[in-house]
């Protein structure tokens, strides 16, 4: 055995006797034979180090799903976008990767500063003027935004739209199966909410989502109407990226926005850790969950930065307690407020608007194509739904074998949910960030074209 293997021979056979197996390949044998790495490492003794990460990149390549060759057409939520090295330099400072939960501010006035500006910068893409430290994600943003919704009406009807990204409303019905919430699902009419349908009454929460997760960008005037009339929050569930080029949620009358913050310089990562944000309206300030940073003066008369209107017992106090939010994604909320400052107001704009470019490049291209249609005949940001002749899994198959990922199946994505889609094993969510060249683009429609026949 290798002398560089932490395990001892011993470890390793006391480990299989357990497990009641003979050898290290019985271990293994789930796995297919094709996928495994045949003859060892087929390394010489005495290799330089670099000659030995030469040889490791290219065992990693065979992995497709970390090779960069494959160029990410995929999103529902987490997106493919240009992260700048200043970003992951700043970030990766000792002083924010070893920080812990900034409880004593006088140790933690960087970090707690840091914080600060991010929830200043999600407040102005919210259009709201709280924010909180950050959450875990979208998804546990919105359960936040229902529990602060019951809280403030005392309610528990919760009317959402089914737009909202049906990974969401699974983890909102993972927690309303202990909460007793009861969700009202309304359904889309070629990709737009149908607010009119609605008939339920008692209502605490009307939730949209901005664009929703087929990508289309609704007018949300009705349910903005639809809430002032059951006199229930609105809570918005945006796109953050797209909030530099579109109405804000505050701008649509929000009283809580909620989003995903991965796009601001977090990677894909295999699905996280990613960033939840939170912003509402001052009404339901004291409603707010996780943390809230304030700005001060100390006792010399200087500008200092502490946590407010909330102890840190609030942890410990179990069903009493607002929210049980016991901490925050500091790191990725300090990393969203490196890259949100680094593009600064019209950066962002821009790549907002590159993203817009290449999705309606991209869209227009592919419906020159036969075997593919809109799904919907509505404006769309950066991402859009389409309808293939062939299943969604063997066309994204097909373009995976292209070097491609080519988009999500809205029936993987959907699961059990109701999406309103006229065929969701047939339907393809594709998305365009500003990562992609004209040059991908091109490759891919020709790709796509090729995979649907």
């Amino acid at each position: 055995m290798p002398d560089y293997l932490p395990h001892t021979p011993e470890e390793v056979s006391e480990m299989l006797s357990f497990l009641g197996l003979s050898t290290l390949d019985d271990l293994f044998a789930h796995v297919p034979a094709a996928l495994r790495l045949s003859g060892g490492l087929n390394m010489a003794p005495g290799m330089s180090e670099p000659d030995v990460a030469d040889v490791f990149a290219g065992y990693t390549a065979a992995n497709r799903a970390t090779s960069s060759s494959l160029v990410c057409f995929a999103g529902g939520g987490a997106y493919d976008h240009e992260i700048p090295p200043v970003v992951k330099a700043l970030s990766s400072r000792n002083e924010f990767v070893t920080a812990y939960t900034p409880y004593q501010p006088e140790v933690a006035q960087g970090v707690l500063q840091a914080i600060f500006e991010y929830q200043t910068m999600i407040s102005r893409l919210a259009g709201l003027p709280i924010a909180n430290a950050s959450l875990y994600d979208g998804a546990t943003s919105l359960v936040e935004a229902v529990n602060m919704a019951h809280g403030a009406t005392g309610r528990s009807t919760m009317v959402m739209s089914a737009g909202v990204h049906p990974h969401w409303r699974a983890v909102v019905e993972t927690f309303a199966a202990g909460t007793g919430h009861n969700l009202v699902v309304v359904p889309l009419r070629d990709g737009v909410t149908d607010w009119a349908s609605v008939t339920a009454t008692d209502v605490a929460a009307v939730v949209a989502s901005y664009p929703n997760y087929l990508g289309v960008v609704e007018d949300l005037t009705p349910a903005r109407e639809l809430a002032s009339k059951l006199n229930a929050l609105l809570v918005v569930g945006g796109d953050p990226v797209a909030a530099s080029v579109l109405r804000t949620a505050g701008q649509w009358g929000a009283d809580i926005f909620v989003g995903e913050g991965q796009p601001f310089g977090t990677p894909l990562a295999f699905g996280g850790p990613y960033l939840g944000l939170f912003a509402c309206s001052e009404a339901q300030l004291r409603r707010l969950p996780g943390r809230l940073v304030g700005e001060t003066v100390d006792t010399e008369g200087r500008r200092a930065f502490v946590t407010t209107l909330r102890a840190r017992e609030q942890d410990i106090r179990r069903e009493k307690a607002t929210s049980n939010v016991c901490t925050n994604q500091t790191l990725m909320a300090v990393t969203a407020a490196v890259q949100l400052g680094y593009l600064g107001t019209h950066g962002l704009r821009e790549v907002a608007t590159r993203c817009a470019q290449g999705a309606h490049y991209a869209f227009q291209e592919l419906m020159q194509h036969s075997g593919i249609e809109a799904a919907s005949s509505q404006a769309f940001f950066r991402e859009f739904t389409v309808v293939t002749a062939a299943p969604a899994d063997v066309v994204l198959r097909r373009l995976a074998d292209e070097g491609f990922l080519g988009g999500l199946s809205v029936a993987a994505l959907a699961g059990d949910h109701d999406v309103s889609v006229d065929d969701p094993t047939r339907s393809i969510v594709v998305a365009v960030t500003e990562k992609r060249t004209k040059k991908e683009i091109d490759a891919f429609v020709t790709a796509f074209a090729k995979a649907v026949k």
